[in-house]
């Protein structure tokens, strides 16, 4: 059997669900992947066949995303022209991680494929969102990579085809030990935006991993890391807290693992938004914002006892024969 596999490089938790999952699906076959955009700093050595620079993310400089600069870089011309080009009649499967160009070549090609990944599960209405819904945000959801088969990822199992999230082997397999430090992932936020309030914290030492970052280095209580898969993986496993985004991957990577969780989502990015929402109804502390009181959250976050969720790890097997039991039916 051949696939295809759609990855949206948008961020890294979908090439670290890809890396996670491609050792299962050698069992069905052999596997191309495409990666569409250009966000993700994950180092991989996944056969990846195609690329396209696609649809990015650019954001702001303390949290937010800067919407001209993801605008003004998507050209239609060429998105149009690399999804003609796939070669997807040559696939038994097309599976599709929220890639708008696979999408797109799928329609135009008239071939099926299966939607997975964590954005599937927006499909559902019972998947939690906001209390204020974006009309473009749940536009997005439903016409970006639709497909007509979704399985979807999520904390719980708000539907019928939605399953827990994928969790890396170093995570399942990991003895969790608590050494006092807080890990920090925030690729959304520059440096000078948080680092003074993390220096007011003068008793908690931080792992701070940062894009910016090429060599790991210790100022006062903060040690800076480049981002990388393992160094991330060993400081989680050890740390006593998280301070990360509103992403899907890593807070729940957190909660398997028993630690705690202070999610920041970035600013108007509905999928994060909706993330919140569901890691809020998990009893997990959430921020709309950063201020100059940041410093005094972060030590009110450590000095509070929250009883957080057990986080159940995806049977990777069972879903992907789920999966291709469902794309052939």
């Amino acid at each position: 059997m051949k696939i295809f596999y759609a990855i949206q490089a948008t961020g890294n938790g979908h090439i670290s669900r890809a890396m996670q999952i491609y050792p299962y699906l050698q069992k069905f076959g052999t596997v191309d992947f495409f990666l569409s955009g250009n966000n993700s700093s994950l180092q991989t050595d996944l056969p990846v066949k195609y690329k396209s620079k696609g649809c990015s993310l650019y954001y702001s400089k303390c949290g937010g995303l800067d919407y001209w600069d993801i605008v003004k870089n998507i050209k239609p011309n060429q998105i149009y022209k690399d999804a003609k080009s796939l070669p997807l009649k040559n696939y038994d499967v097309i599976i599709n991680d929220f890639d708008s160009i696979t999408a797109l070549a799928c329609k135009l090609q008239k071939v099926h494929s299966v939607q997975f990944g964590h954005q599937a599960s927006f499909v559902s209405s019972n998947t939690p969102r906001p209390e204020k819904r974006s009309l473009m945000g749940e536009f997005i959801f439903k016409n970006y990579a639709p497909a007509p088969k979704n399985i979807g990822l999520h904390f719980d199992q708000y539907d019928s085809f939605i399953h827990p999230p994928i969790i890396k082997d170093e995570i399942v397999n990991a003895v969790p030990k608590n050494l006092k430090h807080i890990t920090v992932y925030l690729p959304s936020f520059d440096k000078d935006c948080l680092e003074k309030a993390f220096k007011s914290v003068v008793d908690v030492e931080f792992h701070w991993f940062l894009d910016t970052v090429k060599q790991i280095h210790t100022i006062g209580n903060i040690t800076y890391f480049p981002v990388g898969q393992k160094q991330f993986n060993n400081s989680l496993i050890n740390c006593e807290g998280i301070i990360t985004g509103g992403g899907f991957e890593t807070p729940a990577e957190a909660l398997f693992l028993g630690k705690k969780v202070l999610s920041i989502p970035i600013k108007e990015h509905y999928e994060q938004e909706c993330n919140a929402a569901a890691l809020k109804q998990l009893g997990v502390p959430t921020l709309k914002d950063v201020g100059d009181d940041f410093g005094q959250i972060i030590e009110n976050w450590l000095n509070t006892q929250i009883i957080y969720p057990k986080m159940q790890a995806n049977n990777i097997p069972d879903t992907l024969q789920y999966l291709f039991d469902t794309y052939n039916h």
